[in-house]
């Protein structure tokens, strides 16, 4: 959550997916998005509100004005506004509107007319205006990403920076100004500076309370308190003594502290990266989250279709369970429901109507009034991340989990592990039963397992056909050949012979084979991280972002309903439908398809799991310094990945397990975080061994 504003009873809080309306008192919310309202863009850096209360909104997409009724929208192609990627909005006592882009420069609005300042035409040392400040002269003090801080009286340019000021670093991300006229900088990297207008002060994690040199947001209250928003979470600082609140000492969701705002009674709203919105007095802390709130999430991991045509789609990053008609969306998350975490990997259903739900957390039992939890401490489930759900002909759930493969008749529970049985790997990734009953077990890292009830046979690279020891999705048509995705490629085995595609020898359009669906025709749908493919056994036709409206290249789930529509789960753009010749009887399913990314954006790694290594791609909608870091669970710095400035587009970079100094880490869970612009996105991954 990027931005933030007060007006009145309510705060509007900015996302990643929208405008929020959020009453103070009740915690009512009202969510705006592209597809029910005048905003142009989803994706929101920054707010301002004049004193008519029109909301000024700062988009990927262009600036935006809201009346409370009506939406106007200024871009590069209908305005002056010099660029589309709007970081920071400041208005001064004449009602202008000065306006920060990334990578245009500055612009000035004052409604009818434009003016832009940029490195050429003006004293602006960088382009990229990240925050902007107004004193009690009307001088206006702008931050940027790379060039230090400017100050601007109308007519005269100074700058400051690190080698001419006690600027501790030249990228510039907060500015706040108190009644003596003193400006307070965060930036990043070089901690908090106050300057009087003549001395400078810094102030750093090694000199101060503040608990990470990352300072994104400043907030100053009625009684001169600085409320600092960092990296490591917020601190408060009366010029004498630090207060530091983070996730474990108080009521604060998250740590990473993105926006501030404080409205008329003192309260303190922090809006945080991953932890939602969260609300401090002074002694009580109320959070608002995508569980509690309109706040928004979007990613999809897993899709079933129930008899009645229901689609259950199961999101990541946190989004939880949903449930979708055709008209209206039911969502099922931690918060109200059964459901024991919010990642969902996977969904079968059985003849009952029963959902299955595998989780992060645990695998859950959904009959449509009651949920079942069930865990490694109150089942005989060997895991509780549980990747994937198969349902045999007895009514046997077969669940597949990061230690091991479990059979669960609805009483009793079997465990099948490299300990006791014929399993090459604890990973179960994948599972598919064919029409003998066999089970056939995709691992991460074992290859292929085929289980008869009493005999085990494993497929590998080294001894089959097999491309990679990797898998990630199997599927049988009706002749009983076995498609089997990797992280190198798709093989088919018939039962004694084996024929391999990749992107040398046949349409594939990307080798990591991440799921695999069959239509009634034999066709075979094959989503990968480059796009989703379709093969009749001859021809092959590729969809991707660039000719077709699929929103997003890495295709991560595909189920076919009744009607023939191919419903696609994507990684980041959400869910999508096709059917060849038109969808048939589905209400609403929204879209998008831009070439140049519009935001910032970090992808799951591929392949998850892994072993030995894995691609982390980013998307940047303008030429940013890009920072990405490995962590291990603890916290601790394994590997920089990447440190440096990047072009606009999208780029990827590999990691081999190794840490700075080259050695192979441990297995485990790690987490990869991009720094770019004004967000932080994080992730998780699992190396394996």
């Amino acid at each position: 959550m990027s931005a933030l504003a007060v007006e009145g009873t309510y705060i509007w809080a900015g996302t990643t997916g929208g405008l929020v309306k959020i009453d103070k008192t009740s915690g009512a919310s009202v969510f705006y998005n592209k597809s029910n309202s005048g905003l142009s863009y989803n994706g929101i850096s920054s707010i301002a509100i004049d004193g008519s209360g029109n909301k000024w909104i700062g988009t990927g997409g262009g600036l935006t004005r809201f009346d409370g009724t009506n939406w106007t929208t200024y871009t590069t192609a209908n305005s002056g506004l010099p660029d589309n990627s709007v970081r920071s909005i400041a208005i001064d006592g004449s009602g202008n509107k000065w306006i920060g882009t990334d990578g245009g420069g500055l612009a000035r609005f004052d409604g009818t007319n434009w003016a832009v300042y940029t490195t050429s035409n003006s004293g602006l040392p960088n382009n990229f205006v990240h925050s902007i400040a107004i004193d009690g002269s009307g001088n206006k003090w702008i931050g940027t990403g790379g060039g230090g801080l400017a100050r601007f009286d109308g007519t005269n340019w100074i700058t400051y920076n690190t080698t001419n000021s006690g600027l501790p670093d030249n990228d510039v991300r907060s500015i706040a100004i108190d009644v003596s006229g003193n400006k307070w900088i965060g930036t990043v990297g070089g901690g908090l500076a106050r300057f009087d207008g003549t001395n400078w002060t810094t102030y750093t994690t090694s000199n101060s309370g503040l608990p990470y040199n990352y300072v994104y947001s400043i907030a100053i209250d009625v009684s001169g308190n600085k409320w600092i928003g960092t990296w490591g979470g917020l601190a408060r600082f009366d010029e004498t003594n630090w207060t530091t609140y983070t996730t474990s000492n108080s009521g604060l969701p998250d740590n990473y502290v993105l926006s501030i705002a404080i409205d008329g009674s003192g309260n303190k709203w922090s809006g945080t990266y991953s932890g939602g919105l969260a609300r401090f007095d002074g002694t009580n802390w109320i959070t608002y989250t995508t569980s509690n709130s309109g706040l928004p999430d979007n990613s999809v991991r897993s899709i079933a279709i129930d008899g009645a045509g229901n689609k259950w789609i199961g999101t990541y990053y946190s989004g939880g369970l949903a449930r979708f008609d055709g008209t209206n969306w039911v969502i099922y998350n931690t918060a109200n429901s059964g459901l024991p975490d919010n990642d969902v990997n996977s969904i079968a259903i059985d003849g009952s109507g029963n959902k299955w739900i595998g989780t992060d957390g645990g695998l859950a039992r959904f009959d449509g009034t009651n949920w079942i939890t069930y865990t490694t401490s109150n089942s005989g489930l060997p895991d509780n991340m549980v990747f994937s759900i198969v349902i045999d002909g007895s009514g046997n759930k077969w669940i597949g989990t990061y230690g091991g493969l479990a059979r669960f008749d609805g009483t009793n529970w079997t465990t099948y592990t490299t300990a006791n049985s014929g399993l090459p790997n604890n990973g179960v990734y994948t599972i598919v039963i064919d029409g003998s009953g066999n089970k056939w077990i995709g691992t991460l890292g074992g290859g292929v397992a085929h289980y008869d009830g009493t005999n085990w046979t494993t497929y590998t690279a080294s001894n089959f056909g097999l491309l990679y020891n990797l898998v990630y999705s199997i599927a049988i048509d009706v002749s009983g050949n076995k498609w089997i995705g990797t992280y190198s490629g798709l093989a088919r085995f018939d039962g004694t012979n084996w024929t391999t595609y990749d992107t040398t020898n046949s349409g594939l359009p990307d080798n990591f084979v991440s799921s695999i669906t069959i239509d009634g025709s034999g066709n075979k749908w094959i989503g990968t991280e480059g796009g989703l493919a379709r093969f009749d056994g001859t021809n092959w036709t590729t969809y991707n972002i660039s000719n077709s409206g699929l929103p997003d290249n890495f295709v991560s789930s595909i189920a076919i309903d009744g009607s023939g529509n191919k419903w696609i789960g994507t990684y980041s753009g959400g869910l999508a439908v096709y059917k060849e010749g038109g969808i048939v009887s589905v209400q609403e399913i929204q879209n998008s398809n831009t070439g140049m990314p519009m935001e910032f954006a970090l992808k799951q790694n591929y392949p998850n799991p892994f072993n030995p290594v894995t691609v982390i791609q980013f998307e940047i909608p303008k030429a940013s310094e890009v920072k990405i870091t490995i962590y291990n669970i603890l916290g601790e710095r394994v590997k920089t990945l990447v440190s440096g400035y990047f072009p606009a587009g999208i780029s990827s970079v590999r990691w081999d397990g190794t840490n700075e100094a080259g050695i192979r880490v441990s297995s485990g869970v790690y987490v990869y975080q991009m720094i770019a612009g004004n967000t932080v996105i994080t992730r998780r991954m699992i190396l394996i061994k």
